[in-house]
């Protein structure tokens, strides 16, 4: 038996041109990929029921087997480094610990530094990583765990398994996991609740940041339990909402989504703006920029807020343009990085680790610059 070619090419261009049925009808029709990465026998066997009829986790199977044919047809994804792990410092710990609850399980990294000390409260941030990356490969490029040694913070790396996700994305993409109390966020949230019992982490001052699908999930988490989070940062990623299922994601990232300030259903709407800072590069082609804009609009909400833009350029030779929304004190609540030229990559983070551009401005810096400015109004 014979199969008709899939270009994944004409795939990636139909998706970018917005034309979501016709990129779904050319993947579903070819079942076979130019250079041969997959057959649609094999296809069929990840979750489908015959070429004409492929399941979201099918087809997420297969772009993941076909994403060296089409990188940017990946959700978020980034490709995994292989580099030796940091060493330490002294006295500091990087544990592999696992969260588990009602059946549901999710394996973490804690970094705990040299200088914590239980009988004082540090603050505490979770990072969430993009798609293929590790807690290890995430740590290392964004060197977050360099910056809690230097400022003495905990960090908490949530990893996403193969099994929830053939390309290691975290669920951005699905209604169920978009929800408090349900599927990822509540296995995230519980990750960090149990940081916080079994550590001295200050409930005033505990964050959540995240890069592409991991931005997506950060801001998931925003909105979802703004009493648990006090800020969030969103690099390369989407707002909570921005699809409802795996054909939707691919229209979301070439163009944004369906989103407003209300979120989705099931979100817990704050009485306040969520504290929010955005990076996002304007030569994403894999997330494309407005997802930030809408990452700001959401978590803005109703609140009245003045904005002061100003711009610059980073050590490395970035152009940036930086905007800052205050409220009526003056206090800066939501703040956006648009990095001209960049792409979906860290920025200002280390090519110790996967996807990121040293050149930028630290995103990571920056970021705990901000969380530093903020609590929340009241312990969870």
């Amino acid at each position: 038996m014979t199969f008709p070619i899939l270009d994944m090419g004409e795939v990636t261009r139909l998706t970018k041109a917005g034309r979501l049925a016709e990129a779904m009808a050319l993947l579903r029709g070819g079942v076979a990929v130019k250079n041969g990465a997959m057959s649609g026998a094999v296809l069929s066997g990840l979750g489908g029921k015959g070429a004409g009829q492929v399941t979201p986790e099918a087809l997420q199977a297969f772009l993941d087997h076909a994403g060296k044919l089409a990188p940017h047809s990946r959700l978020g994804g980034v490709p995994g480094s292989r580099r030796s792990p940091t060493p330490l410092p002294d006295g500091a710990r990087f544990e592999e610990r696992i969260f588990s609850n009602g059946g549901a399980s999710l394996g973490y990294k804690l970094y705990i530094p040299s200088r914590y000390e239980a009988l004082s409260p540090v603050p505490l941030v979770v990072m969430l990583h993009g798609c293929t990356q590790s807690p290890d490969d995430f740590a290392a490029g964004t060197r977050m765990n360099a910056l809690a040694e230097e400022q003495t913070f905990l960090v908490a790396y949530p990893g996403q398994s193969q099994a929830a996700n053939a390309s290691k994305c975290w669920n951005w993409f699905r209604a169920e996991d978009q929800q408090r109390g349900r599927g990822e966020p509540a296995l995230i949230a519980g990750t960090t609740r149990q940081v916080m019992n079994d550590f001295s982490a200050d409930p005033k001052r505990v964050y959540v940041a995240g890069l592409s699908a991991g931005g997506a999930a950060a801001a998931i988490m925003g909105a979802t339990y703004p009493d648990l989070y006090a800020a969030v940062g969103v690099h390369s990623g989407l707002a909570c909402g921005a699809a409802a299922d795996l054909p939707s994601a691919f229209a979301a990232m070439q163009q944004g989504g369906p989103v407003s300030a209300a979120g989705v259903r099931g979100s817990r709407k704050p009485q306040r703006a969520v504290p929010t800072i955005v990076f996002h590069g304007d030569s994403d082609t894999t997330v494309h920029r407005v997802n930030g804009d809408q990452v700001i609009v959401q978590a803005k909400g109703a609140t009245p807020l003045g904005q002061t833009v100003s711009r610059g350029v980073s050590a490395g030779g970035m152009a940036y343009t930086r905007t800052v929304q205050s409220d009526g004190s003056g206090y800066p609540v939501l703040e956006q990085w648009i990095l001209h030229g960049a792409g979906n990559a860290w920025s200002g983070g280390s090519s110790d680790g996967s996807y990121t551009d040293p050149r930028g401005p630290d995103a990571s810096r920056e970021m705990l610059r901000f969380f530093s400015e903020v609590r929340t109004p009241s312990a969870p």
